[in-house]
Protein backbone atom coordinates (compact mmCIF):
# COMPACT_ATOMS: atom_id res chain seq x y z
CA UNK A 1 0.00 0.00 0.00
CA UNK A 2 1.30 3.90 -1.34
CA UNK A 3 0.09 6.50 0.54
CA UNK A 4 -0.56 9.62 -1.97
CA UNK A 5 2.01 12.41 -1.08
CA UNK A 6 -0.51 15.20 -1.46
CA UNK A 7 -2.87 13.32 1.12
CA UNK A 8 -0.21 13.10 3.49
CA UNK A 9 0.85 16.84 3.03
CA UNK A 10 -2.89 18.13 3.31
CA UNK A 11 -2.59 16.27 6.64
CA UNK A 12 0.29 17.44 8.18
CA UNK A 13 -0.29 21.34 6.65
CA UNK A 14 -3.85 20.44 8.87
CA UNK A 15 -1.92 19.60 11.95
CA UNK A 16 0.97 21.87 11.81
CA UNK A 17 -1.94 25.05 11.44
CA UNK A 18 -3.62 23.53 14.02
CA UNK A 19 -0.81 23.42 16.41
CA UNK A 20 1.21 26.42 15.36
CA UNK A 21 -2.05 28.78 14.31
CA UNK A 22 0.27 32.43 13.47
CA UNK A 23 3.15 31.79 15.54
CA UNK A 24 5.09 29.52 18.31
CA UNK A 25 5.51 32.39 21.03
CA UNK A 26 7.88 30.61 22.46
CA UNK A 27 10.43 29.30 19.95
CA UNK A 28 9.63 32.50 17.97
CA UNK A 29 10.83 34.92 20.88
CA UNK A 30 13.52 32.16 21.95
CA UNK A 31 15.87 31.67 19.31
CA UNK A 32 16.33 33.30 16.05
CA UNK A 33 17.12 31.71 12.33
CA UNK A 34 20.62 31.12 12.30
CA UNK A 35 20.20 28.85 15.42
CA UNK A 36 20.97 25.17 14.76
CA UNK A 37 20.76 21.55 17.05
CA UNK A 38 21.04 17.87 16.73
CA UNK A 39 17.79 15.94 17.93
CA UNK A 40 17.29 12.12 17.61
CA UNK A 41 14.07 9.82 17.87
CA UNK A 42 14.59 7.52 20.63
CA UNK A 43 11.97 3.92 21.29
CA UNK A 44 10.84 4.38 25.23
CA UNK A 45 8.93 0.29 24.38
CA UNK A 46 9.43 -2.56 22.10
CA UNK A 47 7.36 -3.03 18.98
CA UNK A 48 6.95 -1.75 15.17
CA UNK A 49 7.74 1.18 13.31
CA UNK A 50 5.04 2.62 11.35
CA UNK A 51 5.31 6.51 9.63
CA UNK A 52 8.87 7.38 9.44
CA UNK A 53 8.82 9.14 6.37
CA UNK A 54 5.73 10.74 7.39
CA UNK A 55 7.68 12.22 10.11
CA UNK A 56 10.98 13.62 8.06
CA UNK A 57 8.18 15.44 5.85
CA UNK A 58 6.62 17.54 8.55
CA UNK A 59 9.86 19.66 9.05
CA UNK A 60 9.82 19.99 5.51
CA UNK A 61 6.93 21.48 5.61
CA UNK A 62 7.45 23.13 9.04
CA UNK A 63 10.66 25.33 8.09
CA UNK A 64 12.58 22.77 5.94
CA UNK A 65 16.47 23.25 6.98
CA UNK A 66 16.83 19.99 8.91
CA UNK A 67 18.96 16.96 7.60
CA UNK A 68 16.84 13.79 8.44
CA UNK A 69 18.81 10.25 8.87
CA UNK A 70 16.78 7.52 9.05
CA UNK A 71 17.92 4.78 11.18
CA UNK A 72 14.86 2.04 11.62
CA UNK A 73 12.78 1.96 8.43
CA UNK A 74 8.69 1.15 8.75
CA UNK A 75 7.86 -2.59 9.17
CA UNK A 76 11.22 -2.59 11.56
CA UNK A 77 11.12 -4.17 14.95
CA UNK A 78 12.44 -1.55 17.50
CA UNK A 79 13.45 -2.20 20.96
CA UNK A 80 13.65 0.09 23.82
CA UNK A 81 16.33 2.56 23.62
CA UNK A 82 16.65 2.32 20.12
CA UNK A 83 17.60 5.21 18.09
CA UNK A 84 15.01 5.78 15.52
CA UNK A 85 16.33 8.62 13.55
CA UNK A 86 18.85 11.67 13.76
CA UNK A 87 17.80 15.03 12.81
CA UNK A 88 20.39 18.00 12.35
CA UNK A 89 19.93 21.70 11.47
CA UNK A 90 17.28 24.89 12.31
CA UNK A 91 16.30 24.87 15.76
CA UNK A 92 13.15 26.37 15.15
CA UNK A 93 11.71 24.01 12.68
CA UNK A 94 12.69 21.09 15.12
CA UNK A 95 10.68 22.45 17.86
CA UNK A 96 7.55 23.53 15.57
CA UNK A 97 7.59 20.28 13.72
CA UNK A 98 8.28 17.85 17.11
CA UNK A 99 4.46 17.34 18.36
CA UNK A 100 2.88 17.30 14.88
CA UNK A 101 5.88 14.59 13.56
CA UNK A 102 5.59 12.30 17.18
CA UNK A 103 1.72 12.63 17.23
CA UNK A 104 1.57 10.88 13.74
CA UNK A 105 4.88 8.57 14.40
CA UNK A 106 3.12 7.32 17.35
CA UNK A 107 0.05 6.91 16.56
CA UNK A 108 0.89 4.97 13.56
CA UNK A 109 3.80 2.92 14.96
CA UNK A 110 1.26 1.98 17.81
CA UNK A 111 -1.33 0.52 15.13
CA UNK A 112 1.38 -1.84 13.74
CA UNK A 113 2.27 -2.48 16.78
CA UNK A 114 -1.07 -3.90 18.01
CA UNK A 115 -1.41 -5.29 14.38
CA UNK A 116 2.14 -7.69 14.56
CA UNK A 117 1.06 -8.66 17.82
CA UNK A 118 -2.21 -10.61 16.56
CA UNK A 119 -0.64 -11.57 13.35
CA UNK A 120 2.07 -13.45 15.31
CA UNK A 121 -0.84 -14.89 17.87
CA UNK A 122 -2.71 -16.22 14.38
CA UNK A 123 0.18 -17.96 12.95
CA UNK A 124 -0.37 -21.16 11.88
CA UNK A 125 -4.17 -21.31 11.62
CA UNK A 126 -6.21 -20.58 8.37
CA UNK A 127 -7.21 -16.56 9.95
CA UNK A 128 -6.07 -13.27 8.36
CA UNK A 129 -6.05 -10.28 10.41
CA UNK A 130 -7.76 -7.52 9.31
CA UNK A 131 -8.98 -3.58 10.17
CA UNK A 132 -12.45 -2.51 9.66
CA UNK A 133 -13.85 0.95 9.04
CA UNK A 134 -13.93 2.01 12.44
CA UNK A 135 -11.07 4.68 12.13
CA UNK A 136 -10.62 8.18 12.71
CA UNK A 137 -11.82 11.22 10.45
CA UNK A 138 -9.26 12.06 7.93
CA UNK A 139 -7.01 9.52 9.21
CA UNK A 140 -8.17 6.61 7.40
CA UNK A 141 -5.20 6.17 4.70
CA UNK A 142 -2.89 6.25 7.52
CA UNK A 143 -3.98 3.93 9.76
CA UNK A 144 -4.93 1.01 7.39
CA UNK A 145 -1.30 1.92 6.17
CA UNK A 146 -0.22 1.07 9.39
CA UNK A 147 -2.60 -2.06 9.92
CA UNK A 148 -0.81 -3.49 6.52
CA UNK A 149 2.98 -2.69 7.73
CA UNK A 150 2.30 -4.35 11.34
CA UNK A 151 1.72 -7.84 9.10
CA UNK A 152 -2.55 -7.44 8.63
CA UNK A 153 -4.76 -6.61 5.94
CA UNK A 154 -7.19 -4.01 4.79
CA UNK A 155 -10.67 -4.59 4.75
CA UNK A 156 -13.37 -2.26 2.93
CA UNK A 157 -11.41 0.97 2.21
CA UNK A 158 -14.73 2.93 1.98
CA UNK A 159 -18.97 1.68 1.33
CA UNK A 160 -17.87 1.79 -2.78
CA UNK A 161 -15.67 -1.26 -2.31
CA UNK A 162 -17.73 -4.19 -1.80
CA UNK A 163 -21.48 -4.79 -0.78
CA UNK A 164 -22.05 -5.30 2.71
CA UNK A 165 -25.26 -6.18 4.22
CA UNK A 166 -25.03 -5.43 8.23
CA UNK A 167 -27.54 -6.18 10.37
CA UNK A 168 -29.52 -3.07 9.97
CA UNK A 169 -29.07 -3.43 6.19
CA UNK A 170 -31.22 -6.64 6.80
CA UNK A 171 -33.40 -4.97 9.51
CA UNK A 172 -34.57 -2.47 7.29
CA UNK A 173 -34.93 -4.48 3.96
CA UNK A 174 -36.66 -7.08 5.17
CA UNK A 175 -34.06 -10.05 5.78
CA UNK A 176 -31.22 -11.75 3.86
CA UNK A 177 -33.01 -13.58 0.96
CA UNK A 178 -34.66 -10.43 -0.62
CA UNK A 179 -31.84 -8.27 0.15
CA UNK A 180 -29.39 -10.45 -1.49
CA UNK A 181 -31.39 -10.94 -4.52
CA UNK A 182 -32.22 -6.91 -4.85
CA UNK A 183 -28.52 -6.27 -4.39
CA UNK A 184 -27.54 -8.95 -7.23
CA UNK A 185 -29.93 -7.54 -9.57
CA UNK A 186 -28.34 -4.28 -9.65
CA UNK A 187 -24.97 -4.70 -8.72
CA UNK A 188 -22.68 -5.83 -11.61
CA UNK A 189 -20.12 -9.11 -11.39
CA UNK A 190 -17.27 -7.90 -9.97
CA UNK A 191 -18.73 -6.45 -6.67
CA UNK A 192 -18.99 -9.38 -3.58
CA UNK A 193 -21.59 -9.35 -1.48
CA UNK A 194 -20.92 -10.02 2.29
CA UNK A 195 -23.80 -10.83 4.79
CA UNK A 196 -23.65 -10.38 8.80
CA UNK A 197 -25.34 -13.16 10.93
CA UNK A 198 -26.20 -13.53 13.85
CA UNK A 199 -26.88 -17.22 14.01
CA UNK A 200 -26.63 -20.24 12.42
CA UNK A 201 -29.90 -20.15 11.00
CA UNK A 202 -29.26 -17.21 9.09
CA UNK A 203 -25.91 -18.98 8.31
CA UNK A 204 -27.48 -21.50 6.28
CA UNK A 205 -29.95 -18.81 4.72
CA UNK A 206 -26.92 -17.04 3.89
CA UNK A 207 -24.45 -19.68 2.10
CA UNK A 208 -28.07 -20.70 0.24
CA UNK A 209 -28.17 -17.06 -1.46
CA UNK A 210 -24.60 -17.70 -2.58
CA UNK A 211 -22.79 -14.72 -0.64
CA UNK A 212 -18.87 -14.92 -0.99
CA UNK A 213 -18.35 -13.93 2.30
CA UNK A 214 -20.54 -14.08 5.60
CA UNK A 215 -19.59 -12.22 9.28
CA UNK A 216 -20.09 -14.01 11.96
CA UNK A 217 -21.09 -11.59 14.14
CA UNK A 218 -20.30 -12.15 18.08
CA UNK A 219 -20.67 -15.79 17.91
CA UNK A 220 -18.77 -17.66 20.63
CA UNK A 221 -15.95 -20.32 19.76
CA UNK A 222 -18.37 -23.02 19.45
CA UNK A 223 -20.76 -21.86 17.61
CA UNK A 224 -18.03 -20.47 14.78
CA UNK A 225 -16.38 -24.00 14.40
CA UNK A 226 -19.72 -25.05 13.95
CA UNK A 227 -20.36 -22.14 11.24
CA UNK A 228 -17.03 -23.81 9.67
CA UNK A 229 -18.33 -27.10 9.34
CA UNK A 230 -21.63 -26.50 7.95
CA UNK A 231 -19.50 -23.75 5.25
CA UNK A 232 -17.10 -26.07 3.78
CA UNK A 233 -15.80 -23.41 1.94
CA UNK A 234 -18.76 -22.35 -0.03
CA UNK A 235 -17.75 -18.88 1.56
CA UNK A 236 -15.39 -16.87 3.35
CA UNK A 237 -15.90 -16.84 7.33
CA UNK A 238 -15.37 -14.21 8.77
CA UNK A 239 -14.90 -13.37 12.81
CA UNK A 240 -16.37 -10.03 14.17
CA UNK A 241 -16.91 -8.60 17.73
CA UNK A 242 -15.18 -8.85 21.02
CA UNK A 243 -12.34 -10.07 19.73
CA UNK A 244 -9.47 -9.41 21.86
CA UNK A 245 -5.22 -10.04 21.87
CA UNK A 246 -6.01 -12.69 24.57
CA UNK A 247 -9.02 -15.09 22.56
CA UNK A 248 -7.84 -14.13 18.71
CA UNK A 249 -5.73 -17.33 19.10
CA UNK A 250 -9.24 -19.35 20.21
CA UNK A 251 -10.72 -17.45 17.27
CA UNK A 252 -8.61 -18.48 14.98
CA UNK A 253 -8.16 -22.12 15.47
CA UNK A 254 -12.29 -22.12 14.72
CA UNK A 255 -11.19 -22.56 11.22
CA UNK A 256 -12.52 -18.70 10.21
CA UNK A 257 -10.90 -17.21 7.58
CA UNK A 258 -10.65 -13.49 8.58
CA UNK A 259 -10.73 -11.81 11.77
CA UNK A 260 -11.89 -8.05 11.68
CA UNK A 261 -10.72 -5.99 14.98
CA UNK A 262 -12.10 -2.06 15.11
CA UNK A 263 -10.07 -1.92 18.41
CA UNK A 264 -6.88 -1.90 15.70
CA UNK A 265 -7.83 1.84 14.36
CA UNK A 266 -10.28 3.38 16.96
CA UNK A 267 -8.42 2.55 20.17
CA UNK A 268 -5.03 1.27 19.83
CA UNK A 269 -2.63 2.33 22.27
CA UNK A 270 0.49 5.08 21.09
CA UNK A 271 3.82 3.29 20.61
CA UNK A 272 5.84 5.69 22.99
CA UNK A 273 8.60 8.02 21.43
CA UNK A 274 10.51 10.61 22.18
CA UNK A 275 12.04 13.41 20.19
CA UNK A 276 15.42 14.96 22.49
CA UNK A 277 17.50 17.83 21.37
CA UNK A 278 21.11 17.46 22.76
CA UNK A 279 21.93 20.17 25.19
CA UNK A 280 23.67 23.34 23.69
CA UNK A 281 27.19 24.08 25.04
Amino acid sequence: MKLSQLYIDNIINTALAEDINYMDVTTDNLLDDTHRSEAYYVAKDDGVLCGIEIAKRVFDLAGSDVDFTVKINDGEKVRKGDIIAVMTGSTRTLLKGERTALNILQHMSGIATATSRCAELVKGTNAMVTDTRKTLPGLRPLQKYAVTVGGGKNHRYNLSDGAMLKDNHLDAYGGITPAVRALREKIGHMVKIEVEVRNLEELAEALECGVEVIMLDNMSCEEMKKAVEITAGRALLEASGNVTQENIRDVALTGVNIISLGALTHSVKCFDISMKIKTAK
